[in-house]
């Protein structure tokens, strides 16, 4: 008979992504035996297998929930009715709500998401082109003269590198709050990208895609 999975199954498979995430994100992965992250998820090394086979299922699993939840976050924040620059700084706000009390999983993402296997990070870069390819409509919005040109790209990810890395200096109840940080990057992006048509949008060949 199959053993059935207890009613809290999932609540404790998410302690232990979220546990793990903060020992990936604060010692490394190769340092984060599946015995250490037993110990400091409070089980037995045999009651972790019942949850994850190994260590990199785990990594995936965090990776994957983090950009699934990001992604959620953001789509159910979009509304494309939205005059463009509201619309922006609605998907900048709903992102940087996202990341609150994630840095850990956002830190492992960014640093171990390499080592996945080919296989997993393709499934988890899909997540990622999703994000990007939402931001990079709404950029478009509010700079009508970048669809289509190869200027596009670099200003979106000129984009995620503001947010993306708020996480090293930012500090709640320490001067901004993420509704200003949002408003501050949709400003600079807003405008900065509209600058961009006082002169002719140069044809730019991005390396790499």
């Amino acid at each position: 008979m199959a053993r059935t999975r207890a009613s809290d199954y999932d609540d404790k498979r998410r302690a232990i992504l979220d546990r793990s995430a903060e020992l990936f994100a604060a010692h490394g992965y190769d340092r984060a035996s599946m015995s250490r992250i037993a110990e400091a998820c409070g089980v037995s090394k045999a009651n972790l297998y019942h949850y994850y086979r190994d260590k990199d299922e785990i990594l995936f699993d965090v990776i994957r929930l983090h950009l699934e939840e990001l992604l959620e976050a953001v789509e159910a924040a979009d509304r494309p009715g939205l005059a463009p620059e509201p619309r922006l700084r609605s998907l900048a706000g709903a992102l940087l709500e996202a990341y609150r009390d994630a840095d850990a999983q956002h830190k492992v993402q960014i640093n171990h998401l390499g080592l996945l296997s080919s296989e997993r990070q393709a499934e988890v870069k899909a997540s990622e082109r999703e994000l990007v390819r939402l931001f990079s409509e709404a950029i478009a919005g509010v700079a009508p003269h970048l669809a289509g040109t190869a200027l596009l790209k670099p200003v979106t990810m000129s984009f995620f590198g503001m947010v993306n890395w708020h996480y090293l200096w930012f500090r709640p109840g320490a001067g901004l709050t993420r509704a200003d940080y949002a408003d501050l990057v949709t400003r600079l992006i807003a405008e900065g990208a509209r600058g961009i048509a006082e002169e002719r949008v140069p044809e730019v060949r991005v390396v790499g895609g």
